[in-house]
């Protein structure tokens, strides 16, 4: 009984899925990920930005929670 299983399982499975395309890449990615770090300055978000600022201010007003902000990274 395996055998057989064993035996026309491929084969279900091929006629069970539909075929695939082309799943190889054609070209790396990874060049042109790079030429794209180059040539874009990093910047930070405007949502980045205010979270910063709210940090700041916290740490102003409460700088005995500094020690715990730090604990956390």
């Amino acid at each position: 009984m395996n055998e057989l299983n064993d035996e026309r399982f491929p084969e279900t499975l091929k006629k069970a899925m539909a075929p695939m395309p082309d799943t190889e890449l054609r070209h790396a990615l990874w060049p042109r990920m790079l030429r794209r770090l180059d040539e874009s300055p990093a910047r930070a978000s405007w949502l980045d930005l205010v979270l910063l600022a709210l940090l700041a201010i916290w740490c102003a007003i409460f700088p005995a929670a500094i020690p715990g902000l730090l604990y956390n990274l």
